[in-house]
């Protein structure tokens, strides 16, 4: 189970203090909370989610930084993305029903604010990529412009910070 840190709520908003109150005594967090195996098998979930989606992210940002040239952008982006969104899809629930069993300590969490943005920062790089620079690749390209190389380093060193700081939050 997650770690309980001294935790500084002088920076928060009472409202913010009191949502999280309130979500770490919803019936779901409670219940999580009491329960043997259901925290663990969250964790697990969440595990596997975040093992889809950043293999699958990791390899399609080394394609584009040149590893695997012999293999089309596009078509390893057919065969990879979707692993990277079944991924999202076993993150995001388990991520929040983890994050409500203990949401008042981690709301005033440096570590977990930290964690908070580089998730929306990487969100934006997903985005920018797959709006301007991937739209730009034609089909047979196996050369990439700086900007598609600059968004794979970007990827990487947002995936690995995010996961540092999902393991620190635990300890």
């Amino acid at each position: 189970m997650l770690a309980v840190r001294n935790t500084n709520f002088a920076n928060l908003p009472s409202f913010v203090i009191r949502y999280a109150d309130w979500i770490e005594n919803t019936s779901f967090a409670v219940g999580i909370r009491q329960s043997l195996w259901l925290y663990p098998a969250l964790e697990i979930v969440h595990i596997v989610g975040i093992a889809l989606l950043v293999g699958a992210a990791f390899m399609f940002d080394l394609r584009l930084l040149g590893l695997s040239k012999d293999l089309p952008v596009s078509g390893l982006a057919r065969h990879l993305l979707p692993w990277s969104r079944r991924g999202l899809w076993l993150i995001i629930p388990s991520g929040i029903l983890l994050f409500s069993t203990n949401a008042k300590s981690l709301i005033a969490d440096p570590t977990f604010g930290l964690k908070m943005v580089l998730l929306i920062v990487a969100a934006v790089n997903v985005l920018i990529f797959h709006r301007f620079i991937f739209k730009s690749i034609p089909e047979d390209q196996t050369r990439l412009s700086p900007y598609g190389r600059l968004s794979a380093v970007v990827s990487i060193l947002l995936w690995i910070s995010i996961i540092v700081c999902g393991r620190l939050l635990a300890y």
